[in-house]
C-alpha cells in the first residue's frame, strides 16, 4: 500500500517527476501542470528534509514496520488558481483533475504538508476539509484567517501567532526600545500585522514611530512603483528611528531586500537599522538577489520556531548527487547555485562536474544546517506516520487504542486532539505520542496549533555572503511567568553603526498636549534626580547617601566632607594654631623671666598670667576642630572654647576696671581704694566664667552638640559635622562672650587717655575692637558656609581674635622687655608719671 503526502509548496518550483526507488517505491502521482522551468532553489531545503524525514520513516522497523510512505510534489505560484488546481488534483485521477473519480494506479491520499504562507494553507483547506483530509501547515495562521476555527481537520506545526508579538514585546522591552517602526507590506496582512502588534506595543507604553508599507515586489518593474521605493530608501535612510520591526512574510522579505538593494545600486545613504523579524525570516535565494549585501542585516534579531539538530541530515546534504534522476530538481538548483550547465545542455556557461560542494555555497544560498521551516515540516511528517501508525494499531475489545513500546515513551511529545477521517477508510485517530527523532517534546494543545516556543536569533554576516545564526535567547510561553523570556545580551554580536541603540539621553518623559502619547519631548532630569533608563514616565531621587552623575542616569556614592589632617586647609590651620600657641608660650616665658620688672608687674601681674594660659589655651583649642567628629570632640569644641575664651576676655575686662580703679582710689577721700588689689580681679574673672561655665553645663545636660551626617547641605558630599543640639544655647554662648568684650571695650574706650606710663587701657581698646570685629564678621560668615568651611571660619576667628588680644596688649610690653629695657624701672616711671608714687605702691600687688 502507498500513501501519498502532497505537499503544496507556495514557492516556485519545477514540477518535474521526483522519483525514489529505494526500499521498492515506484513513481507516484507527480505530473507537472506546466512547462515552465522555474527557479528550484529557493526552499529547496524544505523538499530535501522532507525526503530525509520519509526515508527515516520508511527505514525505521518501529513504526509502520509494513506500510511504505510515498508523496507528491505540486507548486502553488503563489496565486489562489494554481493552489486550487493542485489541490484537486490531489484528490483525482493521476492524470485528468476529476474530482471524486479515479481509475488505475490507486491513491490513498490521508495527509497534505503545505503551505509556507496562511492563504495557501487556506485555500487547500478549503478543498481537503470536504473530504475530511487531514492538513498539516508548516507556518502560522494569522488571526485575519478566522476560518481556522471551522476547519477540523487543519492541524499547525508552529506555536501561536500570538505568542510571537508577545515575544516581539518582551524583546523591545528588554532592550528599552520604546521608539520603533513596523515594516509590513501593503495588503490585508499587513494590516493585520500593524493593529494587533500596535495594540499590544502600545499597551506596554512602546510607541510605533513609522510605519512602512512596501508593495508587492511583482510590480517593480514599473518605473513609478522604482520611483517610490528610492524615495522610501532615502526615508528609512535619514529617520532617526533605529529598531525596525519587520513581518519576514515572503512579500515583506522580498521587498525590504529589494528596497536594500536598490539603494546600493542608486549609491544612496546605507539603511544602518536594528532590524527584529518574525519567524518567517530567511535569506531568499532567488535569482534577483544575487547581488544582495547580507551585510545590511549584521547583527539582525529574528525569531525562529524552536528547533533542534538532526542528526544525519548533514550527511544526506552531502551525498547529494547531481546526476542522480531520483530527484527532478537537484540539476535546476544545481546549476543555479553554481552558475554552470550541464553537458548536455547548449550554453556558453560553464559546464557542472558533479564534483562542486554544496558547503561552499553561502549561506544566504543554501544553508548546510536545517532551518526551522525545514524543521516543522521534518516533524510534520513523523507527525502523520505515527498518527497512521496508532490508526492501523490493533483496538480492544472496548474500543481503546493498543500503544507498542514505541508509542508509550517515557515523556509523551505528540499528541492529535480531534478525530480525523482518511478517505475511504473514516478511521478514529485517537490519542497519539511519540518521542520526536531530535528530542525535542512535540505536541499540539486543544486548538490545533504546536505547543512550543521560538528561539531568538542574532544574524552574524559576512563579505563573502556567508553568515552565522547565533542562538542568543528563547521565548517560552509555557514557562512559569520570569523564566518564560530570557536572553544573553553578552553574546549579540551589533551592526558596526551602532554603539548603542536607540536614544543615549537619559530623561523624562513630558507629554506634548493634544498629540498621541508617543508622541513626548525628552526633558532632562532635575537636579538631584536621574533617569537610569531612557525615555521614563518621570525621573526619581537617589539615595541620601548618593547624587547624581553629570549625566544624570547613575547615583553616584557622596564623599564625607570634614576638615582633616590631611588636607591643605586642615593642615595650614593646624601650624597656624600652633605657631601662635608657640609664640604665646614665649611671651608667657618672657614675662616669667621678667616677673619682677615694672612693666610686668603693672596692673596685675597675675592677671596677665591668666590672661596668656588662657590664651595659649584658647589657640590649642582650635585643634579640636580639625578631624572626624566624635561625640567627645563635639562635646568639647563649643564648651571649651566658650569658657577658655570668657577667662581670657574677663581677664581682659578686670584689667581695665583695675586701670580706672586706680586712677579714682588716688582723689582725696576716695572710698575706691578697698577695691584695688588681687581679690577684686580675681573675683571678676571667676564671677564672668562661671556664668559662661553654667550656661555650658545646662546645654550639655539638655541638649548637647552630637556628631551629625548632614546629606542634604551639598549635593556631592556628605558632610560630617558636629550639630550644636540646642541653636539657642550655641548663640547664648557667643552672645554672652560678645557682651563681655562689649563692656571691656566701652570701659577701655573711656579708660585710653589716663596718664601713665604702663597703662593698658588704650592697648585693650584696640584688641577688644579687633575681637569684636572678628567675632561680628563671624556670624554672616558662619551662616552663607557649608561644611567643612564652617569649622575653618570658626578656627579662624578663634586664631584671629586671640591673635589680636596677645598683638595689641603683650606686642608693645614684650618690645621693652626685650630691646628697651632701660625704660623698664622705677626711675623712668617716676619722670614721666606725676602719680608714680601711688602707681609704686601698685607695683608689688
Amino acid at each position: 500500500t502507498f500513501f501519498c503526502l502532497p505537499w503544496i509548496f507556495q514557492h516556485s518550483f519545477s514540477l518535474h517527476v521526483l522519483k525514489f526507488k529505494s526500499c521498492g517505491i515506484m513513481p507516484l502521482c507527480v505530473y507537472p501542470l506546466s512547462k515552465h522551468e522555474v527557479c528550484p532553489a529557493e526552499n529547496y531545503q524544505h523538499v530535501l528534509a522532507l525526503v530525509f524525514a520519509v526515508n527515516e520513516v520508511n527505514e525505521n522497523p518501529n513504526i509502520l514496520s509494513n506500510i511504505t510512505l510515498g508523496f507528491q510534489i505540486y507548486d502553488s505560484y503563489c496565486e489562489a488558481k494554481m493552489t486550487y488546481q493542485n489541490t484537486l488534483n490531489l484528490i483525482s485521477h493521476h492524470r485528468k483533475t476529476i474530482p471524486n473519480y479515479k481509475c488505475g494506479v490507486e491513491k490513498k491520499l490521508v495527509a497534505a504538508i503545505g503551505g509556507l504562507d496562511s492563504e495557501t494553507s487556506s485555500h487547500m483547506a478549503s478543498i481537503l476539509e470536504l473530504y475530511k483530509i487531514l492538513q498539516i501547515t508548516y507556518s502560522s495562521f494569522t488571526p485575519a484567517v478566522s476560518e481556522k476555527d471551522h476547519i477540523s481537520s487543519l492541524y499547525q506545526m508552529a506555536p501561536s501567532e500570538e505568542h510571537q508579538y508577545t515575544g516581539i514585546v518582551q524583546l523591545l522591552l528588554y532592550f528599552q526600545w520604546k521608539w520603533v517602526g513596523i515594516f509590513v507590506t501593503a495588503d490585508d496582512k499587513g494590516e493585520t500585522f500593524v493593529k494587533k502588534l500596535t495594540q499590544q506595543l502600545s499597551r506596554n507604553g512602546i510607541c510605533v514611530a513609522v510605519t512602512e508599507r512596501v508593495v508587492n515586489h511583482s510590480g517593480f518593474g514599473d518605473n513609478g512603483l522604482i520611483e517610490k521605493c528610492q524615495n522610501m530608501v532615502e526615508s528609512l535612510s535619514k529617520t532617526n528611528v533605529n529598531v525596525f520591526v519587520v513581518n519576514a512574510e515572503k512579500n515583506t522579505k522580498t521587498g525590504l531586500q529589494w528596497l536594500l538593494l536598490i539603494g546600493r545600486m542608486m549609491s544612496m545613504s546605507p539603511i544602518n537599522k536594528v532590524w527584529v523579524m518574525t519567524s518567517d525570516w530567511d535569506f531568499s535565494s532567488e535569482p534577483y538577489h544575487k547581488d544582495l549585501d547580507v551585510l545590511n542585516f549584521h547583527g539582525a534579531l529574528s525569531f525562529a520556531i524552536h528547533s533542534s539538530e538532526v542528526k544525519g541530515f548533514h550527511r544526506f546534504l552531502l551525498n547529494l548527487n547531481p546526476h542522480s534522476e531520483a530527484d527532478g530538481f537537484i540539476r535546476f538548483f544545481w546549476q543555479q547555485a553554481f552558475g554552470c550547465q550541464f553537458l548536455d545542455v547548449e550554453t556558453e556557461e560553464e559546464s557542472c562536474n558533479g564534483e562542486e560542494k554544496l558547503e561552499s555555497l553561502p549561506g544566504a544560498f543554501f544553508e548546510m544546517q536545517m532551518t526551522s521551516q525545514s524543521y516543522s515540516i521534518y516533524n510534520a511528517v513523523y507527525a502523520v506516520a505515527h498518527a497512521l501508525h496508532a490508526m492501523l494499531a490493533p483496538r480492544t475489545k472496548q474500543g481503546e487504542m493498543v500503544h507498542d513500546n514505541y508509542l508509550r515513551p517515557q515523556k509523551p511529545h505528540f499528541q492529535v486532539m480531534s478525530n480525523m477521517v482518511c478517505q475511504r477508510t473514516h478511521t478514529s485517530i485517537g490519542l497519539v505520542k511519540f518521542n520526536e527523532h531530535a528530542g525535542d517534546a512535540i505536541f499540539l494543545n486543544e486548538k490545533r496549533e504546536l505547543e512550543g516556543g521560538f528561539d531568538i536569533i542574532n544574524w552574524v554576516t559576512f563579505p563573502n555572503k556567508s553568515f552565522l545564526r547565533v542562538k542568543v535567547g528563547e521565548m517560552d510561553p509555557q514557562a512559569r511567568q520570569g523564566s518564560d523570556f530570557s536572553i544573553d545580551e553578552k553574546i549579540i554580536t551589533w551592526h558596526q553603526s551602532f554603539n548603542q541603540v536607540g536614544p543615549n539621553c537619559s530623561c523624562s518623559r513630558q507629554r506634548k498636549e493634544g498629540e498621541p502619547f508617543c508622541c513626548y519631548d525628552c526633558t532632562p532630569c532635575p537636579e538631584g534626580k536621574i533617569s537610569n533608563q531612557t525615555d521614563m514616565d518621570d525621573c526619581f531621587q537617589c539615595q541620601e547617601d548618593q547624587y547624581p552623575n553629570q549625566e544624570r542616569n547613575q547615583c553616584i556614592s557622596k564623599k564625607e566632607n570634614f576638615l582633616s589632617y590631611e588636607a591643605p586647609l586642615g593642615i595650614s590651620l593646624a601650624l597656624l594654631a600652633l605657631a601662635f600657641s608657640a609664640i604665646t608660650a614665649l611671651v608667657f616665658g618672657i614675662f616669667i623671666k621678667h616677673q619682677n620688672t615694672p612693666i610686668v608687674k603693672a596692673n596685675n601681674r597675675n592677671l596677665t598670667y591668666t590672661l596668656l594660659i588662657s590664651l595659649l589655651l584658647c589657640f590649642l583649642c582650635s585643634l579640636l576642630f580639625i578631624g572626624r567628629p566624635q561625640l567627645q570632640t563635639c562635646n568639647l569644641q563649643q564648651t571649651a572654647f566658650g569658657v577658655i575664651f570668657s577667662v581670657a576676655v574677663s581677664s581682659v575686662l578686670a584689667k581695665t576696671i583695675t586701670v580706672v580703679l586706680a586712677f579714682m582710689a588716688t582723689k582725696p577721700g576716695s572710698k575706691m581704694r578697698k577695691w584695688v588689689g588681687t581679690r577684686f580681679s580675681i573675683s571678676i574673672v571667676l564671677g564672668c566664667a562661671s556664668i559662661q561655665a553654667s550656661i555650658c553645663i545646662v546645654w550639655l545636660c539638655t541638649d548637647p552638640p552630637f556628631p551629625d551626617l548632614n546629606m542634604h547641605s551639598l549635593p556631592e558630599e556628605v558632610i560630617v559635622e558636629c550639630n550644636e543640639g540646642s541653636a539657642n544655647m550655641f548663640y547664648s554662648v557667643l552672645g554672652y562672650m560678645g557682651l563681655l568684650a562689649l563692656v571691656s571695650f566701652v570701659v577701655a574706650f573711656f579708660a585710653r587717655k589716663l596718664p601713665d606710663t604702663f597703662n593698658e587701657a588704650k592697648f585693650i581698646t584696640f584688641s577688644m575692637l579687633v575681637f569684636c570685629s572678628v567675632w561680628l564678621s563671624f556670624v554672616p560668615s558662619y551662616l552663607s558656609t557649608k561644611g567643612k568651611y564652617i569649622v575653618a571660619v570658626e578656627i579662624f576667628s578663634i586664631l584671629a581674635s586671640s591673635a589680636g588680644i596677645l598683638g595689641c596688649i603683650f606686642s608693645p610690653k614684650c618690645y621693652i622687655i626685650v630691646f628697651k629695657p632701660e625704660l623698664n624701672s622705677k626711675e623712668q616711671l617716676k619722670k614721666r608719671n606725676k602719680y608714680s608714687h601711688f602707681h609704686t605702691s601698685l607695683l608689688g600687688k
